[in-house]
Parts: structure tokens; sequence; C-alpha cells
């Protein structure tokens, strides 16, 4: 309920007469017209990897600063800003644990490894004890140094398919143990280990040298120069954990034998292009979590919008129902699913992947073209079709991928909520620079969505 109605009302009541019942009347009314102005509705959206530091191509100024974007700007307008640091101060989070804590999880006790959110977004048949562990087809020089942790980035599903096929059919493991390699989208994939008797531990260090562990979080390694592929060590000293390692170990230098031979790979070096000649592991996991859904936390019926097996292993594990919506970058198509996904929930949620390859490309000017077309395609789309007094929008990245670093940070990303009757700041538009100036100061990721249920219901001065 707007502020300027109240002290109508207020003004209005005392003039009236009924000095005895003011107070009661002055509740009655006011709680029955904020009703009225209360929020219906939530779209959460969160830029993947759309923050970004001054770049000499941009003339040192950041993506978000460069790209034209009325519509974020509109929001802007009608909103208030500030920073969020995603996780934890010094922390470049990957994706799954950064978009956990923005959804309002502890991941320090929490978050299951990210293995275990894709295993479970792919459907692999996992349970407790199993080992997970994310895995990228890489590409590996003549001298074993890693040439390309992602192969190039044109590694086809089909490809990755045929590839963990061969892997699985050839490569057996000591103990007994039994393993499926998940392919996913591109050169991702999941494996997967079970002792037919016993269990195994996630408490192991990465394969990727890219990539280091704090707890069950994985976190980029800034600056990393290490370019060879590294043993996994247990994280402590039990059997289980010493067990996993050796496991990991063995798969890693039998999966590098058998893809020397790979009919794909053969057919790849002969058009030109890299071979997926090793599997880079990392974020092993070995527990489900048991934790409250975010529908029950939040008290609203809630949904998502997500392309990627770990957004979808995320919602499975949150308790909310996902849902695709075209290619990932069919925006205009993602805009209308959550306009309908509107009609039977309360709040969707919705990551968008566009900005972060350019992010690791290091290619700033791809990077401000892919905002641009999430302006005119999803928020140009989105934006007329919502009655922004009773629907609100929140726009927030999971993590900064600078161009200049070709990786995460740990950068504070900006924070937009507009709709409702929040009220508003002096910012225009939708950058790092602006938006640190904002009235919301800096939050941290898991009050970002209790914090904008708030202003947009109540910060009505």
């Amino acid at each position: 309920m707007p502020y300027s109605l109240y002290l109508s009302l207020n003004i209005l009541i005392q003039s009236s007469g009924y000095s005895l019942l003011y107070e009661e009347l002055l509740s009655l009314v006011y709680d029955s017209l904020s009703g009225l102005y209360k929020l219906k509705k939530l779209v959460y959206v969160l830029l993947d990897g759309v923050g970004d530091r001054p770049n000499p191509d941009l003339n040192n100024i950041t993506p978000l600063e460069a790209a034209l974007t009325p519509n974020l700007d509109i929001l802007a307008r009608q909103g208030v800003t500030g920073m969020v640091c995603p996780v934890s101060k010094g922390i470049s989070p990957e994706s799954d644990i950064a978009v956990f804590s923005m959804l309002g999880y502890n991941v320090l006790s929490e978050y299951p490894g990210r293995g275990v959110i894709e295993a479970i977004g792919l459907g692999c048949d996992f349970k407790n004890g199993d080992l997970a562990v994310r895995g990228n087809f890489a590409t590996l020089d003549k001298n074993g140094a890693i040439q390309d942790r992602r192969v190039g980035r044109n590694l086809l599903s089909s490809e990755s398919q045929a590839l963990s096929q061969e892997i699985n059919e050839q490569v057996k493991l000591s103990f007994n143990a039994n393993f499926t390699l998940t392919p996913s989208i591109s050169h991702r994939a999941v494996l997967t280990i079970d002792l037919p008797e016993g269990n195994l531990s996630g408490m192991i260090s990465n394969t990727d040298p890219a990539y280091d562990r704090i707890g069950n979080l994985g976190v980029v390694k800034e600056g990393n120069t290490n370019i060879h592929i590294q043993d996994s060590h247990p994280l402590d000293n039990k059997k289980n954990s010493k067990l996993a390692a050796q496991l990991v170990n063995e798969f890693s230098r039998k999966a590098i034998e058998v893809l020397k031979n790979s009919t794909v790979n053969k057919k790849r070096i002969d058009s030109g292009l890299m071979p997926g000649n090793a599997i880079l592991l990392r974020d092993a996991g070995s527990e489900l979590p048991i934790i409250s859904s975010l529908n029950s936390r939040l008290k609203r019926k809630c949904a998502c919008i997500a392309d990627m097996p770990v957004e979808r292993g995320v919602a499975k594990i949150i308790g909310i129902d996902s849902y695709a919506a075209g290619d990932l970058r069919n925006y205009v198509h993602k805009a209308r699913k959550t306009i309908e996904l509107l009609n039977k929930y309360s709040i969707i949620y919705v990551h968008l992947k566009g900005p972060d390859e350019p992010g690791h490309d290091g290619d700033s000017k791809k990077k401000k073209r892919s905002i641009e077309e999430i302006d005119s395609d999803f928020f140009g789309t989105l934006i007329p079709k919502l009655n922004l007094n009773n629907t609100g929008v929140i726009v927030s990245a999971d993590h900064s991928t600078p161009c200049i670093l070709k990786g995460h940070s740990s950068d504070n990303v900006p924070l937009l909520i507009s709709g409702g009757f929040t009220s508003r700041d002096s910012v225009c538009r939708f950058t790092e620079k602006l938006c640190s100036s904002g009235k919301l100061g800096q939050l941290n990721g898991t009050s970002v969505l209790s914090k904008a249920i708030k202003i947009i219901e109540i910060d009505h001065k």
C-alpha cells in the first residue's frame, strides 16, 4: 500500500469524527486495502556470469555499461539497486553453489556437491554412499598438458555420447567397482561410481587443476597456471575417501588410454578439430542432502526455467518444478514461458546462460551483444506483459565472469529489485558501477529473495 494512501486514510478518518475508533478504523481500512497492493507474483532472473570488470576493448567500461539495455533501464528507474556477494567474500563460485546461495540456502551446511547436483539433474542412478563427480571432456597436447578444458567448445553432444559409450564399454575398475560416465551437454559429463559392498566418500580433491575445494564447495582458482591433470587425494583419513580417490585416479588414467584410440577423436583430428582425449573431474559428492523445500521456506509455490542439468538438479533438490523453454538462447520463448507459468506459480526463477560463455572466451564485445539480446528478447517480451503493481522482478547474477580473466571471479554482482510499490533510488541503469551506489548497499546472496519479498510488499515509504 503506497505511503501516500496511508496518510490520506489517516487524515480522512481523523476528520470523520470517529476519534474513539480511530486506531481500529485505520487498522481495518489499511489491512483491507493493503491486500490489493500486496505482491502477487515474483520473477527472479539470474544472468549467468554477467558481472565484469572494465575492459580495454570497450573503452575501459564493462559489457553491462557498454550494452544498450532500454528494458533493464525501465526496471532500474522503477526500483532499487545494490550489490551482492553471491556466496562469501573471497570465493570465486561456480554457478551451482552460487545459485544455491542466491536461492537462500546455506552452502556450507546444506550443499551436497556439484557431482551430486548434476547426477540428479541427469537422472543418474545415485544413492547415498555412491560417488558422483562432475566431468569435462578436455584436450591434452602431445606432452600431456591441458590444451583446452572444453575441447574447443565445439564437441557435439552426439560425440560426447559416443566417447562416453566407448569408456563405459572398455574401462574396468578395481574392487569390482561399477561406474557409469553419463554425457550431458557438449563437453560436460558426470561420473558415478558404486561399490557392491561398502560406501565411497566424496571428500576427495579434484583432478581438474582449474578448480579447488572448500569443504563441499567447488571454487575457481583465480590466476591458476597449472596446466596438467592432478591426482585426486583424500581430504581426510577415512578409508572410503582413500578408496574413492584411488578409483577416480584409476578411471582417469584408463579413460585417457581409451580416448587415444577413439574413432570419434580420429574423425575430429582429421577434420582439424581438437580431440576429447581426457576427462577432468571435480566437485565429488556422496550424500543426498536433507533440506526443506523452497516452497515451504518462502510459503509460496515456486518453479524455475532451467536449461542445464545442474539447474534441473538444484530444482529437484530444493523441491520445485522445473521447465524447459527452447534452446539456451531462445529468450523470447523463455519470456513467454515465464508469463505462462505466472498463472500457476507465485515465484518463477529463470537462469539465463548467455553472458557466461563469452566471459570465459575473453570476448567482451560478444558478451555485450549477449546482454543486449537478453534485454531485447527476454525483458522486451516479458515487461509489457507484467503488471508491475503486483509483480516484482529481481535481476542479478550468479557470479562475475570478467573477460580479462576468462573465468569466474570473487567480485560482487549487481542487483535490481523492481515492481510492487518499492521505493526508488537514483540509479537508472543495471550496471556494476551504478548499482554499487544503490539504496540497498551490499547484500549476501542468501538474503536476496527474502529481502526482495519484504521490500516489494512493505516498503511503501
